[in-house]
């Protein structure tokens, strides 16, 4: 009996779906707050907040065997602001896990995570390996969240050794179905990029995610993996591929710029995904291929272009492109008018 959490988002309801017409798995609960937009094929929904202890109430009377933790949310605008996806995604870490411990019916745990836990700094190596740590914390946002959740994890892992667990990092996933920051901002009538940088990226293809949380729950690898398609991308590359015109903009205008996507409905981003985008990230996925033995269908860039066919065109919205411009350009004047006292 499986249980997967986060079933009303993307990844969530296709992993129950595909787990549920899968001939290995006997039978799948999807668990959350909202019913989910998709069918759910084979699986079961269960209307269940997984801040509330009676989430515990769930795995003990389906007799669950193994939770699929999919429920650590990405961005604050899809969880109605960054208070209540914080309680999701921390107080709902902790109840979960709580279940889970005084279950003993669960035996194995995989958890969704993000390459977010390794930062992004100047400092950072050209790879990251699953025993490596982020040379700066993430200081807000999913980042930080999903340090917090990995801890959990860990003390759960301590007063349950007789369980399997799994941690998945998975690059941005990206696809032509998925919302996500990442799609967001690329789907902007002009990018923004941090001045003076060029951040090489990778990518994770939707479908590749899905199969690799479905090899997660069928299979015994244990551990931390990190998972990304072949290959990077940098931001200016990957502008063109979406046919995005972009604007250089300095860093310290990433808080107003995304404050001001943010009141727009544009995009919300945070000071640490700016970050990202001027110093990139790299993950080494050799335990990947060799001890989880999963090899993506989509290297970085097929991932990108995927998605880069539902973006559409701005020709067709020249005045709204250059007031964009316009715009994302004032603001930029304004923070380095005040940076330099207004002596330009």
């Amino acid at each position: 009996m499986v249980l997967v959490t986060g079933v009303s988002r993307y990844i969530g309801g296709v992993l129950a779906r595909r787990l549920a017409a899968d001939p290995g798995v006997d039978k799948v609960i999807g668990v959350d707050v909202i019913p989910p937009p998709r069918d759910l094929g084979g699986a079961e929904f269960v209307r269940a907040d997984i801040r509330n202890p009676m989430i515990g109430k769930v795995i003990a009377q389906g007799d669950v065997d193994t939770v699929v933790h999919a429920n650590v949310i990405a961005t604050p605008t899809f969880a109605g602001g960054r208070t209540p996806q914080k309680e999701i995604n921390v107080i709902g870490t902790m109840q979960l896990l709580a279940a889970c411990q005084k279950a003993s019916t669960v035996k194995r745990l995989v958890v969704k995570s993000t390459a977010a836990v390794y930062g992004s700094t100047p400092r950072d190596p050209a790879m990251f390996t699953e025993e490596m740590t982020a040379k700066r914390l993430p200081s807000s946002g999913f980042g930080k969240d999903s340090i917090e959740v990995e801890g959990y994890v860990r003390g759960f892992a301590r007063r349950r050794p007789d369980a399997e667990i799994l941690t998945l990092r998975f690059a941005n996933i990206i696809g032509p179905r998925i919302r996500t920051s990442i799609t967001d901002y690329f789907n902007l009538p002009v990018i923004p990029i941090p001045f003076g940088y060029d951040a090489r990226l990778q990518f994770f293809h939707e479908d590749d995610a899905i199969a690799a949380l479905v090899r997660g729950v069928t299979g015994s690898t244990t551990g931390v993996v990190n998972l990304a398609g072949d290959g990077v991308l940098t931001v200016v590359q990957a502008a063109a591929i979406a046919r995005r015109p972009f604007v250089m903009v300095p860093m310290a205008a990433a808080g107003p710029l995304g404050g001001l996507g943010k009141r727009f409905g544009l995009v919300d981003f945070s000071p640490d995904q700016m970050s990202f985008l001027a110093f990139g990230r790299g993950m080494d996925t050799t335990v990947m291929r060799t001890t989880f033995g999963f090899n993506p269908t989509f290297s970085t860039r097929a991932a990108f272009e995927d998605f880069a066919r539902t973006v559409t065109p701005v020709v067709p919205s020249f005045d709204a492109v250059t007031g964009a411009v316009g715009g994302l350009a004032g603001v930029a004047q304004q923070v380095l008018g005040r940076a330099t006292g207004g002596r330009l």
